[in-house]
Parts: C-alpha cells; structure tokens; sequence
C-alpha cells in the first residue's frame, strides 16, 4: 500500500470522526448547559420585564398626543422632554469628544507613561462617584459663578457622569481590535495617527458606540444632578441660561404629589423617558450597521 492511499485512509477515518454523532453523555451534558443558561437568561429577564409592564399598564392609558406639545403646567411633558433632550445633548458635547480622544490616546499612544496610569486610575475612581456629588460639584463651579440655574449647568454635571464610561469603554474597545490590523496598515505605509483614526477606531466603532450609549442612558435617567444645576421649570424654558425642566426631576417632583393626575402623570413620565433611550438606542445601532456594511 503506498503512501497516498495510506493518506488518503488517514483523512477518511478523521472526516468519520468528526461527523460522528457525539456520544450520549456529552450531548446529555450539552443540552444541560443549554438548559441552566436559558433558565438563568430568562431569571434575569424577569425583572426588566416586570418593570416594563408595570410603566406601560399605569402610564399608557394616561399618554395622548396633545401631552408631547403641552407644558407640565398644562398637565403636559412637552417642556420636560426637550429639556432633557436639551441637557443630555449639552453632557454629550461636553464629555464625548473628550472622552474618545483620551481612550484613544490611553489605548493606543501612550499605554505605560505614569500619567496615562495616572488618568486611568482617576478615570476609574470616578465611576463609582454618586451622582449627588457631582450634583453639588456642578453648583459650585458653574451655579454659583453663573448666579442661577440652568440647562449648561446641568449639562455639565452629565458630561462629568458620562465622561468616564466614554473613556474606559473607548480604551477597551480600541485594545480588542487585533494587531494584526495594526501591522497590515502600517505595511501598507500607513501612519501611526492614519491606522488610528482610519482603521483602529473604524473597526471598534460599534464597541464605541454601545459605551456611548451606555453614557447616554445613565445621563437621561440621573435625577441628583439636574435638582442641583437646572433645577425645574413648570413651563418652557426661555433658553440655555436658565432652569431647564426635565423628566427625570418631574418624575421626583410629582411622585408624592396629592392631585391624582399629577401622580399618574409620573407614570406616563417614565414610558416617554423609557422610549427616548430606545430611540436613541435604535437609531446609533441604525447607524453603526451601515458603517460596518
């Protein structure tokens, strides 16, 4: 028998071998796994359904159109969703530039320096700072040089919320993309500052976009530091220097209040707040998977 057919009997016991059912056991021991994990998916999605149905059976009944164009004062939400939209997009401009460069700098142009070290390590400490303390740092340094409330203050408290979650996740993002793209660009004769920007951030830009999100969402839901810098308005805002209504702070302000239509309108509050994050979530998935195709 010559080498080749001894080859070729090789490569057919292996094809056997690996098309060959799997002993019972292990298919036994599969389909457990499969098992436990989609029991433990579907525990923890037994909270967020619950709270999800619980918004939409008290608040929908109470949503109507007219709410979307109407002040609080008019038993509407109209003032409150563009302040939050007002406050959330000011924290954006704040924090997301700022934050992508310096993940982008931690990541990929100085990673051992002690001052990236040092930034990092500040970066971390300040995810776990509550949110009323930002609130009051917000009061100090804009609240009180300015002499009043409003929507730039509280969009300076969001953007020092969001600023660290930009951070971590762009660094994070950017160390998950391969070397190997890294190489290939820079035999290519790319540069180090065109690899970044045109091929590093580009292939991580859906991992940047999720901790933008992530950012966005924990802005537009924070209470603490709106009660702090822009504070509330029960009628629409005359412009950025001046205090801005919010649905995170009319949801607290009208939660223990004794009018029943006030307090239901708490409820249809957070089905509005609830669905701006969705949309917002829909629209930068939208966009990010065009940028991949």
């Amino acid at each position: 028998m010559t080498d080749s057919q001894n080859s070729q009997i090789d490569e057919s016991l292996l094809a056997k071998e690996l098309y060959a059912p799997l002993p019972t056991s292990r298919q036994l021991f599969t389909y457990s796994m499969n098992a436990i994990a989609f029991a433990f998916t579907a525990l923890a999605l037994i909270p967020l359904i619950s709270i999800l149905w619980e918004i939409i059976k008290r608040g929908f009944s109470s949503l109507r159109p007219e709410m979307f164009v109407k002040s609080v004062i008019d038993y509407g939400l109209g003032n409150a969703i563009t302040g939050t939209i007002t406050v959330v997009m000011i924290g954006s401009i704040f924090s997301l530039p700022i934050g992508i460069l310096t993940g982008i700098f931690l990541a990929e142009f100085n990673q051992v320096n002690p001052a990236s070290q040092f930034v990092r390590f500040i970066t971390t400490i300040l995810t776990g700072v509550p949110s009323i303390i930002v609130g009051i740092f917000a009061y100090g340094v804009i609240v009180l040089v300015t002499k009043g409330f409003s929507a730039v203050a509280g969009g300076f408290a969001l953007a020092v919320l969001m600023l660290p979650i930009v951070i971590l996740t762009t660094e994070e993002a950017l160390k998950l993309v391969p070397k190997d793209q890294r190489l290939a660009s820079a035999a290519l004769g790319g540069t180090r500052f065109q690899t970044t920007f045109r091929i590093v951030v580009t292939a991580a830009l859906p991992a940047i976009t999720t901790g933008i999100l992530l950012a966005i969402a924990r802005a537009a839901g924070e209470t603490a530091p709106l009660i702090f810098t822009a504070l509330f308005s029960l009628d629409w805002s005359p412009g950025f220097l001046s205090p801005t209504a919010s649905l995170p702070v009319l949801i607290f302000n009208l939660y223990n209040d004794p009018d029943p239509e006030k307090n239901q309108l708490v409820w249809t509050t957070a089905i509005v707040l609830l669905g701006l994050v969705i949309c917002v979530s829909l629209i930068s998935r939208l966009i990010t998977s065009k940028k991949k195709i």
